[in-house]
């Protein structure tokens, strides 16, 4: 199969924690670039077994099997996928940590407790296979501290140094005016927003160097939420008012943190610099 790939065709990789995680902010570009006959590559790091189980069932609970909740997860990925059109779905088959202060989280296996430079060793193989001139993942946060994003930002940051072969390395974002906006928005809408910390898991917005405008994939982004539909976050994204939803899901913020090729400071194309070339 490896012979089958064209080294030289567009190709963009988001390196993701669990299912489910590529709707948010990356699928609108995934959906995009897929159109656009760009090869979309999704790599997602664990099988998501610290998900909910039947009836939103939590690790630990009575009712929960990691290896049931696991099947599903991968299930609900490749109808996800398919709404969003990404070529190639690779998950790298790592155990779900959980969340900060879970008790996976002390599972030998778990993904976060995995030597960086193994998990890394198997996310450079895809790069090396797919030789992606963009790669996408999280920053250094994990976007909002997750074990499992953590370490997903480390091993991509290791593996796209370890290969040298992206053009283009991007960390997903959140600015942080959107964020103001839309709590503002939600709160005038009369949804409880109190507690929401805008500063702690936002990105400053002078540090964005890449918008999106993915608005024409609205309805995509929304069948590939829907696909997940074993898990509560999925449910409460589902639930809100169709207009915050849209304001939601209209737009994809990027950080650029380095470019072998020349492209501008604020740009709205990952591919700035690279097509024609």
């Amino acid at each position: 199969m490896d012979r089958e790939l064209n080294e030289k065709e567009l190709t963009v990789m988001a390196v993701h924690a669990h299912p489910d995680d590529e709707v948010m902010g990356t699928g609108g570009m995934l959906a995009r670039y897929a159109d656009e006959g760009i090869r979309t590559v999704l790599v997602t790091c664990t099988n998501g077994e610290q998900g909910d189980g039947p009836g939103g069932v939590k690790p630990g609970e009575p009712g929960h099997d990691d290896d049931a909740v696991a099947k599903v997860r991968l299930g609900e990925l490749r109808e996800s996928a398919a709404h969003l059109g990404i070529r190639h779905v690779e998950p790298l088959g790592f155990r779900d940590s959980g969340m900060d202060g879970w008790d996976g989280n002390g599972h030998t296996d778990a993904f976060a407790n995995i030597p960086v430079e193994v998990a890394a060793e198997k996310l450079s193989d895809l790069i090396r296979r797919y030789r992606p001139q963009v790669v996408v993942a999280y920053n250094e946060k994990g976007g909002y501290g997750h074990p499992d994003h953590i370490q997903a930002h480390r091993i991509a940051v290791a593996a796209v140094e370890a290969t040298g072969i992206p053009d283009k390395f991007y960390y997903t974002a959140t600015p942080r005016s959107w964020m103001a906006d839309m709590v503002a928005y939600m709160t005038e809408s009369g949804m409880d927003t109190e507690g929401w910390d805008l500063e702690e898991f936002t990105d400053p917005d002078d540090q964005i160097t890449s918008v999106l405008d993915v608005s024409d994939y609205f309805e995509r982004k929304i069948k590939a939420m829907a696909a997940h539909a074993s898990q509560g976050d999925s449910e409460f994204m589902l639930n809100i008012p169709d207009e915050i939803q849209r304001r939601m899901f209209a737009g994809e913020a990027y950080i650029r943190r380095w470019s072998k090729v020349t492209a501008p400071d604020h740009e709205d194309d990952l591919f700035a610099g690279l097509r024609g070339s």
